[in-house]
């Protein structure tokens, strides 16, 4: 029984799976006229769908919302009896619906077209009565449901999911949509708490942070870093200006070869222009520096190249952000 179980649950996942894959090729003008409809409209994206559909259609105006894009979730039975006054000129209406031929959706499509609102439809049927309203039409038909009898929408549904989700991230790139704006839509949440996060929230400071002169032996570096429980140190000139930094990668490159090392002055050992974050970053910036860099430390600096701190791979960690 329980092979059987198994067997019938990856055949679901292939035939949903297939739905999507489909997808790819039906993209076209379409899919680009509808993106750029939306990115230049003035208004709100109203989305609306009924049945299973229609919790695809909520879901997918709460993403838009989320990720920049004004949106507003109206259902389609509902609008019909008073809640297409929500509706105006110069909104986007996208309306989700796998027949596009439901008897509500004939007496809604009428006075969307009254209001002047351009329609974008993502159905199953390109003959329907939505299609033929439609200013765009995006197919998201299926060969058949993972359901045996046919009757619960299935990969109806997520063919329909993919799509919009589809849409949902080429207008979050076209609006140039950044993790600080995703954060300031979700302040309340973890996630936002930690992309709102800035280097100098996060970052070792004082003691926790081991400065040291470019004259200085090696050895009293490393004492400076011990002291500081750190695993580098920032390296100033004279006047107090970041000059290098000092690291454990540092010591082991130079240990193996050179017995004297600990009495070699760190200016002549140190990663010289190394690279800095400012205090006003967003952490999540700084994490995809020393990502891209593949490096566990970094210093901080103000306008005048004075290390003010130093941001451990550890810090971030701590904070969520890896």
């Amino acid at each position: 029984m329980n092979i059987n179980v198994i067997k019938r649950a990856k055949e679901v996942l292939e035939i949903e799976a297939q739905a999507v894959r489909l997808l790819k090729g039906r993209l076209g003008k379409g899919f680009i006229k509808a993106v750029e409809m939306v990115s230049k409209s003035k208004g709100r994206v109203v989305v609306s769908g009924m049945g299973k559909t229609g919790i695809i259609a909520q879901k997918f105006s709460a993403t838009l919302a989320s990720t920049g894009t004004p949106s507003l979730f109206l259902h389609t039975a509902e609008a019909i009896h008073g809640d297409l006054g929500k509706v105006t000129s110069e909104d986007v209406v996208i309306i989700l619906s796998n027949s596009g031929s439901t008897a509500e959706m004939k007496q809604l499509l009428p006075i969307l077209k009254k209001i002047g609102a351009p329609i974008i439809s993502l159905t199953g049927n390109l003959k329907s009565v939505l299609a033929k309203y439609s200013d765009v039409v995006l197919d998201v038909s299926v060969k058949k449901e993972a359901c045996p009898l046919g009757l619960a929408p299935t990969a109806s549904t997520t063919a329909t999911l993919a799509m919009a989700d589809a849409l949902a991230v080429c207008l979050l790139e076209r609006k140039g949509f950044k993790e600080k704006d995703f954060a300031f839509f979700h302040p309340g949440g973890a996630l936002g708490r930690r992309l709102l996060l800035n280097v100098q929230d996060i970052m070792r400071q004082g003691q926790a942070n081991a400065i040291v002169r470019e004259d200085k032996l090696v050895a009293e570096v490393l004492l400076a870093i011990t002291r500081a429980r750190t695993g580098s140190a920032i390296i100033v000139d004279k006047n107090g200006k970041l000059k290098g930094i000092f690291t454990d990668g540092d010591l082991r490159r130079h240990l193996a070869s050179d017995k004297y090392l600990t009495n070699r002055p760190v200016k002549e050992v140190m990663t010289k222009n190394p690279t800095v974050v400012k205090k006003d970053m967003l952490a999540a910036e700084a994490m995809r520096i020393l990502q891209a860099r593949k490096i566990d430390e970094v210093p901080v600096v103000d306008k005048f190249n004075h290390p003010i701190g130093l941001l451990d791979v550890q810090d971030l960690l701590k904070a969520g952000l890896i």
